[in-house]
């Protein structure tokens, strides 16, 4: 079994028991330039849980060289802007980091940690991936060492989470208005995900 570096996500084990086919490899293909895409402006049709961090994704993403819009996306397919979200398999937090990549004495669920902890290992999967997004997201969930086998050989998880982060990172970079992918991840399982972040930030909306 591969390594799984940062665990796994939510809203993707939600998702899995649902069964729905991944795309097909081919619509994948086309990498994207993190430098290309690096001044991207944050879409606005992620979920309001999400939106919420807005000022601090910004922030995170300028920090790490990331585009924005793939550190929303990876946001709101892990914890869908819940900071308090856990895994059964050990992941916390707004990116579902996984408890050895923090040092002894660190909050995992303190927002900024969490962030910095889980985009440093994003940032490294992605010049893994020589910016390829598709398979950066396949690093992110899979362990970076997935990258080096063809999409047919990654696990299940690690194909669907690729691909349904890759479908609502394009349509973000893209300047849609509205996320067709993001639609249909939301239907099928992701919206108990963001109930569940919506209920513990009541406090804050």
């Amino acid at each position: 079994m591969l390594l799984v570096m940062v665990g796994l996500s939510l809203g993707f084990v939600l998702y899995f028991a649902l069964s729905s086919p991944g795309l097909p490899v081919e619509a994948m293909s086309a990498p994207l330039a993190a430098d290309g895409a690096r001044a991207g402006k944050l879409a606005g049709f992620y979920s309001p849980s999400v939106l919420r961090w807005s000022a601090a994704l910004n922030n995170w993403s300028e920090q790490y060289g990331l585009d924005v819009n793939l550190v929303a996306t990876v946001m709101q397919i892990e914890s869908c802007g819940d900071p308090e979200a856990l895994s059964s398999a050990g992941a916390s937090g707004l990116f579902q980091v996984m408890p050895f990549h923090f040092t002894p004495g660190e909050d995992a669920l303190n927002p900024t940690t969490n962030a910095h902890r889980g985009l440093s290992y994003l940032k490294q999967s992605l010049d893994s991936a020589g910016g390829d997004v598709y398979k950066a997201l396949a690093g992110y969930n899979g362990g970076i060492g997935v990258q080096q086998y063809d999409s047919n050989y990654w696990p299940d998880e690690t194909r669907r989470y690729a691909d349904w982060g890759y479908r609502i990172y394009l349509e973000a970079a893209s300047g849609a208005a509205e996320s067709q992918a993001l639609q249909e991840w939301l239907n099928s399982g992701g919206s108990h995900l963001c109930e569940q972040a919506a209920r513990r930030t009541a406090w804050s909306w």
